[in-house]
């Protein structure tokens, strides 16, 4: 009797036990819902490896953090794959200054959020967060066919492949290649060729002095004989006093 009361009393512990632990299993507490990062949804998405340590480099990824969570301003970034980087020309991105690279970050980002379907109404050229488009140094222009959007920047031309992310303020879309700016990398122009020296204009002077002395009323030549009417007037001279004599 004793025993089977122990085994009761033990049974009846054991089922207390596991209903507790049961029902904080089934009952977990919310995750809290921290603020957008641009780096750790571009790291859940994967693939993104170079672009990730671009915007970080840069502050660029700072910057969105920010501008996201401290504004209503929304956002739009076209985010080039790591197979997209991989395709440029070796050693492009080590090519370009910091101030570059800050560029060509940045005019992957259009400073307004826009979906989609918001593609087929946008006025070209769209205007990014690089520079201003209507000078022509980062004009981005995009059009659309059927649910397919491509983007063009003068030097190359993109696709949207996908979303990534959107929740009504920032939106993310893939595109298969790396943005160029036709700023940074469009065709420069030629310098302009230097202008020929000028020959030094020989002086007047030095012919002159060259000669010798010259008297009010004559010349000399080279070899400093008097001529010209001073010579004349000698000559008759002498033929005067000659005749008087």
């Amino acid at each position: 009797m004793r025993n089977l009361s122990f085994f009761l009393a033990s049974v009846l512990v054991m089922l207390v036990l596991f209903t507790g632990s049961a029902a904080g299993q089934s009952s977990p507490a919310p995750a809290p819902a921290g603020p957008t990062n641009i780096s750790a949804i571009l790291e859940k998405a994967g693939q993104f490896t170079t672009l990730l340590r671009l915007i970080r480099v840069t502050q660029v990824a700072d910057q969105i953090n920010t501008q996201l969570n401290n504004s209503n301003q929304g956002l739009t970034f076209f985010a080039p794959p790591d197979n997209a980087f991989s395709s440029l020309k070796a050693g492009t991105l080590n090519s370009l200054t910091d101030q570059e690279k800050v560029s060509l970050v940045q005019f992957h980002i259009l400073p307004t959020f826009l979906s989609m379907s918001q593609f087929q109404t946008v006025s070209n050229p769209v205007r990014t967060q690089a520079g201003n488009s209507a000078a022509g140094e980062y004009p981005l222009n995009v059009t659309t066919s059927g649910n397919q959007v491509n983007v063009s920047t003068g030097v190359d031309d993109a696709t949207v492949a996908n979303t990534i992310y959107t929740d009504g303020q920032l939106a993310v879309y893939q595109v298969d290649k790396v943005l160029l700016p036709l700023d940074i990398f469009g065709v420069k122009p030629p310098a302009p060729a230097p202008s020929p020296l000028k020959k030094p204009k020989k002086s007047s002077d030095s012919s002159d002095s060259a000669s010798g002395p010259a008297s009010d009323d004559g010349t000399t030549d080279n070899a400093g004989v008097v001529t010209g009417p001073l010579m004349v007037g000698h000559v008759a001279m002498a033929l005067l006093a000659s005749l008087w004599l």
